[in-house]
């Protein structure tokens, strides 16, 4: 896993050129239309919100990926870039995208909602206490957010690995078990086999392993984070 800063290349000269090429060849109504899944425009919209579906396209070819991955809201900022890299001579990327999780209080995950998320840079305490808040009634597989974690991260990489999921619990409770596939999981929650607390305790567990090596890589750049998420955006 590699970080890299936007500012590690988005100053450079050829880039600068191709944003203001871009910026002669679409309007502001396709711009905006581009980014309305992902930017708050208001009645006073900030230009830097009609930049950013410009900005998104580029990165595709200054950072040279082979595809694009994100939630199904970033689909027309993908059909933007697909759209305009062929006018600069690029080539088009692959675009992947998924589902959106469910909140962890049931209802869309939203990032101005905070207790409906796990922020990636979020601490273990953090994590667990919002996992423990989250809705997870008893044998209820729809809009439970717990259980979409495990569908759409947790398990992936788990196969992915060729690893299974071990979930931990005492033996006066039928002791640890393990699940090589989500299907397996899912009908053990719906049948009532596997508590919901024993399910909340795992996935602490799993996404404080996924996330710890993000935070580690972060730490000491808070300044950097506040700039580039300022609260009163």
């Amino acid at each position: 896993l590699e970080f890299v800063k936007g500012s590690d290349f988005q100053l450079e000269k050829k880039y600068v050129r191709d944003m203001f090429r871009l910026s002669a060849w679409n309007t502001l109504t396709r711009c905006k239309r581009a980014a309305s899944e992902v930017v708050r425009f208001g009645d006073e919209p900030k230009l830097s919100g009609f930049i950013y579906p410009i900005m998104q396209a580029l990165d595709e070819e200054y950072l040279n990926v082979d595809c694009q991955y994100g939630g199904i809201d970033q689909r027309k900022l993908l059909v933007f870039a697909r759209e305009n890299l062929p006018k600069l001579g690029y080539r088009p990327r692959i675009e992947i995208m998924t589902p959106m999780l469910p909140g962890l209080k049931g209802e869309k995950m939203s990032a101005s909602i905070e207790s409906s998320k796990i922020d990636i840079l979020a601490s273990k305490e953090e994590i667990k206490s919002r996992i423990n808040k989250a809705f997870c009634p008893e044998g209820e597989i729809k809009d439970n957010g717990v259980l979409a974690f495990f569908k759409y991260v947790i398990m992936v990489i788990k196969e992915d690995d060729k690893d299974k999921l071990t979930i931990r619990r005492p033996e006066k409770f039928g002791g640890n078990a393990v699940y090589p596939s989500y299907s397996e999981l899912e009908k053990d929650f719906e049948d009532k086999r596997l508590h919901p607390m024993d399910l909340k305790a795992a996935l602490v567990e799993e996404l404080e392993k996924l996330t710890e090596p993000v935070r580690k890589a972060l730490k000491g750049k808070e300044k950097l984070i506040k700039e580039a998420y300022p609260e009163n955006n």
